[in-house]
């Protein structure tokens, strides 16, 4: 939980060696992480192997139980019902579990030798799950994909989003988005109808996606299709219609607590104006029940506590 590059190795060292390879993925119904979730990673990054999965309530040593290797036999058979001819395993509990389910046990992998621990050899799902960003590198894309937590920085014009996206990615040392809304309005102008904004909410959560890719454990992005939502209800006074976008872990709102500055793309300077759309801004986290904090503090504290927020989440 999650697979690493530990299971990636063995799992293409044994492809590599058979016709072949069934992979079984074992979960407990109370596990941290979603057997259904691990199941379609491996789908994902073996499609040419037979991924199967089994969620129960069993016991996971022999010691807890007499009926150990029974039921362990059972869950094998059922899944793998041909003769096994080669039994993959990372660590020494293979050399019995070959012996009551069949084939030959193949050692593969650093840990049954206690090799190279501060390479392949010392990667473990327990390490992992406790300390992500430091065993990043250890993470195929399709888990970095959906693993990755995404902080959306919120609020209307000249708040100082850009400046905090970058700040925090440099602290953070990851990646930012920057708003897709501005480069489009820079090249159509600002006079925008419901086509043009729902295109800026494409535009946007599809760079957010593809970035996903290249960041780290956190992916920052000045704004999303919440904050697109806000805008059309603020220039064409209604709701805008279109689909919905995934929703990022966090939202970070920034009132409109600093000086007004013209760009050549921002458009609402007075201070009801700019009051009217932060209320609107607002609501949009609030209708879709999103995790948000208004970072309500000093200028000059906003970097601190923004990383405090996204330590926590």
């Amino acid at each position: 939980m999650p697979p690493h590059a530990g299971h990636i190795s063995l799992a293409r060292s044994a492809a590599a060696m058979v016709d072949e390879l069934t992979i079984l993925v074992c979960s407990m119904p109370d596990d941290q992480m979603s057997g259904m979730q691990r199941e379609a990673w491996m789908r994902e990054l073996f499609p040419d192997s037979n991924v199967i999965g089994f969620c129960g309530e069993v016991p996971q040593h022999p010691h807890e139980s007499s009926d150990f290797w029974p039921i362990w036999r059972k869950i094998v058979s059922d899944a793998h019902p041909q003769p096994i001819d080669l039994l993959f395993a990372g660590e020494a509990y293979g050399v019995e579990l070959a012996q009551h389910v069949g084939g030959t046990f193949i050692p593969l992998g650093n840990r049954v030798l206690e090799a190279d621990a501060d390479g392949l050899g010392g990667v473990t799902g327990s390490a992992v799950r406790s300390d992500p960003a430091r065993h990043w590198q250890w993470l195929p894309k399709e888990v970095r994909r959906d693993w990755t937590k995404t902080i959306v920085l919120h609020g209307v014009e000249s708040t100082g989003k850009s400046t905090l996206a970058a700040e925090l990615a440099h602290r953070l040392d990851t990646i930012w988005v920057p708003e897709y809304g501005r480069a489009h309005c820079e090249v159509h102008g600002t006079d925008l109808d419901t086509q043009g904004l729902q295109t800026i909410a494409a535009a946007h959560q599809a760079m957010m996606a593809a970035a996903k890719e290249w960041s780290g454990p956190v992916l920052i992005s000045d704004t999303d299709w919440l904050m697109t939502r806000a805008w059309h209800q603020m220039m064409l006074g209604h709701a805008m219609e279109g689909p919905a976008y995934p929703l990022a872990d966090l939202y970070i709102h920034l009132p409109p607590d600093l000086p007004w500055v013209d760009d050549g793309t921002r458009i609402y300077s007075a201070d009801d104006e700019r009051a009217r759309f932060d209320q609107l801004c607002r609501r949009e986290l609030e209708a879709n029940g999103v995790n948000a904090v208004v970072l309500d503090c000093a200028p000059q504290d906003r970097i601190e506590k923004a990383l405090d927020l996204i330590a926590a989440l």
